[in-house]
């Protein structure tokens, strides 16, 4: 009688030693898809807005100061029709009064200089006809109608041929859209000039995402 006890004593510590093996793992799994077609975006001016020498006068102590609008082209090529989204992301991040606007960076380190804004102008066209901008703010999962054609930070903006958002993207070959660019200066009294220049130094990345 005691050699089966023996043996059974040893079949349940082999299945609670093999149980505890499992419980102390996890697995790891790297997806993704290589695209076999590339999209390339470009702006006209080389993306550079330049608001030139601005006297300190001339901007507000108490309030905004908007300045003129910049218009860039937009344009997006790709080597077949392929479903994607821009993404426009803020390298000046947290320097913005505003989430949904880019910043100027800083004055004296902490000191909020101003913000932009991008609104794609309408008409947008792509592949012969007029394109209508719709907007997903959550990794594409979803999309809605973006009438504004404002893009803000980190939000993906995709093009449809008809004004629905929510079936997504179209599949485009070629896209164009005037980007407008607004820039705003922060009130004078809530940043500390000194006797220094003051540098408006915005700087956002367009990225063309694979959906």
């Amino acid at each position: 009688m005691k050699k089966p006890l023996a043996a059974l004593a040893t079949l349940v510590m082999l299945a609670t030693s093999g149980a505890a093996v499992a419980a102390s793992s996890v697995d790891l799994t790297v997806t993704g898809l290589i695209t076999p077609t590339a999209c390339t975006p470009s702006l006209s001016a080389n993306g550079v807005v330049d608001h030139g020498k601005i006297s300190a006068k001339d901007l507000s102590p108490t309030n905004w100061t908007r300045l003129p609008t910049s218009v860039l082209k937009l344009t997006i090529g790709c080597d077949a029709h392929t479903l994607f989204a821009v993404q426009a992301t803020d390298n000046r991040a947290g320097s913005a009064t505003y989430s949904n606007s880019f910043g100027l960076g800083f004055v004296n380190g902490t000191q909020k200089l101003g913000q932009y804004d991008l609104e794609y102008g309408n008409p947008v066209n792509g592949d012969g006809g007029p394109l209508y901008p719709i907007l997903s703010r959550d990794g594409g999962l979803t999309w809605m109608n973006n009438e504004e054609a404002i893009t803000s930070p980190l939000e993906l903006l995709g093009f449809r041929d008809r004004p629905t958002g929510r079936e997504g993207p179209i599949p485009l070959k070629n896209v164009t859209a005037d980007l407008m660019v607004t820039t705003f200066i922060n009130a004078t009294n809530s940043w500390d000039m000194g006797q220094e220049e003051v540098e408006i130094d915005g700087l956002a990345t367009l990225e063309v995402k694979y959906l």
